[in-house]
């Protein structure tokens, strides 16, 4: 049976791919998305049932269509983000097929461009984008043996307080997921431990601007590679609520005991890096910077905006922040649950092509990739910081596009038609 063909092929259909369709579809690019699920269905299926998006409307959303029923500076519930993405692929008429799975893509023999092998036949094609994104694997350290406690589960698991059984809850990580996850089972009225490691702690808000407002007025959203050290932290920004700044004093002072990295496992008994107090110091220095940075930008540019001076006041340190527990019983603790919130790590193993180095990272400029013909969208960094946010896919996306209808072009050299060109 002959294998259809088109010219690109775009592999899943969150934002990035959605984003994808639009430029290529700008374009006059015939391209097909697969997606193995429904569209944006991490935002559905992946996340806690009270998660909101980390930044306001008015920002985390395409240049082509606002939030429906929202203010500019609320946040939006996953659902809502879920059905943006679906209402947008609709605007755009984006060729979308769901539940459709890509089992692996190789090089043609003798000829460019690929053959892709999915659940519903093979698809030929010029051109391959993989637009799944980073967070693709749970990562879960192999510290706590199972049966330890009755539950454990990673963040990606996570839904709400009743799922889990009576009983404390220890979540580790200290990222934007670990402090949502653990003010929200504080709150439910669960005994809650917090394992922190270093992290930037952001100002939700600062004299009257987002954090993402400020972000951009600062020129950090165009940072092309991750400041020096900074490659793997965390960030610690919410939008839960109606949006606020993350305060690890503030979580403890409020019942949630912190503690340090979660280190190693012995009998019942963790045991935690003697390390908070070096963490917590981080994020405030972060925090404290961004205010000051915030200040004298404000003052050189004669912008009227409300002085905050209590924002730079830090609240007294807790006890277990002056005096951190190092050693945690489980059982005496009654600890029942463990969330890992631990992040994840990107699943390339249907792309069989070398555009990988010897740690299998992809190996690309600016989502070009080393492998001629293949693309990635969607990488935290792939050209700037706000590549794995909303906003940020888009613009990559368009220069992804552009690649591609150059290249289109180049190798539609001598024929009279560069539409025309069969693979």
């Amino acid at each position: 049976m002959p294998s259809e063909e088109t010219e690109v092929v775009v592999v899943g259909a969150g934002q990035a791919g959605v984003a994808m369709s639009e430029h290529l579809g700008a374009a006059g690019v015939p391209h097909i998305v697969l997606e193995r699920h429904r569209v944006a269905e991490r935002w559905r299926s992946q996340r806690w049932d009270s998660l909101v998006a980390n930044g306001p409307a008015w920002h985390d959303r395409f240049p082509g269509l606002e939030f429906s029923g929202l203010e500019p500076d609320a946040f939006a519930p996953k659902e809502k983000v879920a059905d943006y993405f679906e209402a947008y692929a609709e605007k755009i008429g984006a060729p979308i097929r769901c539940g459709v799975e890509v089992t692996s893509v190789r090089r043609r023999d003798g000829r460019p461009g690929f053959r892709v092998e999915t659940s519903g036949g093979a698809i030929e094609a010029r051109f391959v984008v993989a637009s799944t994104g980073a967070f693709q694997r749970p990562v879960i350290p192999s510290i706590v043996p199972d049966g330890a406690v009755p539950v454990q589960i990673h963040s990606s698991g996570y839904r709400n307080p009743e799922q889990l059984p009576e009983g404390g809850v220890l979540v580790v990580g200290s990222g934007s997921s670990g402090v949502q996850i653990a003010d929200e089972l504080s709150r439910s009225g669960r005994r809650v431990f917090l394992s922190v490691g270093p992290h930037e702690r952001p100002p939700r808000a600062y004299r009257g601007r987002d954090f993402c407002w400020w972000l951009g007025a600062l020129g950090l959203w165009d940072l092309d590679t991750p400041p020096q050290g900074a490659e793997h932290v965390t960030i610690a920004v919410s939008g839960a609520r109606g949006g606020h700044t993350v305060d690890f004093r503030e979580l403890a002072a409020g019942g949630i005991e912190l503690v340090g990295m979660t280190a190693s496992y012995d009998d019942g008994v963790l045991r935690f890096a003697p390390d908070l107090a070096a963490s917590i110091a981080q994020g405030d220095a972060h925090y404290l910077d961004v205010l000051r940075t915030a200040d004298d930008y404000a003052e050189r540019n004669g912008l009227d905006l409300p002085e905050e001076p209590e924002a730079h006041a830090l609240r007294p340190d807790p006890d277990c922040l002056s005096d951190p527990r190092l050693e945690l019983d489980l059982a005496a603790a009654d600890v029942t649950s463990i969330i890992w919130a631990t992040g994840f790590t990107a699943d390339f193993d249907w792309l069989q092509v070398d555009a990988f180095d010897e740690n299998g990272r992809p190996r690309h400029r600016r989502g070009v990739s080393s492998e001629p013909g293949v693309y990635f969208l969607g990488l935290p960094w792939l050209s700037n910081r706000g590549s794995s946010f909303i906003w940020g896919v888009w613009h990559d996306a368009r220069y992804v596009a552009v690649h591609i209808t150059t290249q289109r072009g180049r190798l539609a050299y001598g024929t009279a038609d560069p539409a025309s060109e069969k693979n």
